[in-house]
């Protein structure tokens, strides 16, 4: 699976395959980290929750409004930290099998995994400085 993802440095757009290891992407055209945020679905989830680095996967759907008011918040993490974390945005209409397995009852519920196991677990909307302490802890 192909996500195209683009450098906030250069502003170049890179397709990014399933990286090696769980290995942070980086820019092909100037080496920098780049913010890792995709979408992920029933047939790649075992795959988007590995990576060398906190993996936040956000469970939504379109039609939720606390859902809109969280998508936003997690493409600003993505942006100011990338190389940190990879945060992965699972639709729930689309995608039922994922949420299903990890009991998800209410959206948006995100929930974080540490070397593809899940160690943490977020329901409702919550701000910037509530994740970020989630997924970094002191």
């Amino acid at each position: 699976m192909n996500h195209v993802l683009q450098c906030p440095q250069c502003q170049a757009k890179n397709r990014v395959q399933a990286v090696p290891g769980g290995a942070v992407p980086v820019c092909a055209r100037c080496g920098s980290a780049l913010p890792w945020l995709h979408d992920g679905t029933d047939a790649t989830f075992a795959q988007d929750i590995q990576a060398g680095v906190p993996v936040l996967v956000d469970f939504w759907a379109p039609w939720c409004g606390p859902c809109r008011v969280v998508g936003p918040v997690l493409e600003q993490i993505a942006r100011e930290r990338p190389g940190q974390v990879r945060i992965v945005k699972v639709n729930v209409d689309e995608n039922p099998r994922a949420p299903s397995q990890f009991q998800v009852q209410g959206i948006p519920t995100m929930i974080i995994f540490r070397s593809g196991q899940p160690v943490d677990r977020v329901v409702g909307a919550a701000g910037k400085a509530a994740i970020e302490a989630r997924l970094f802890p002191a």
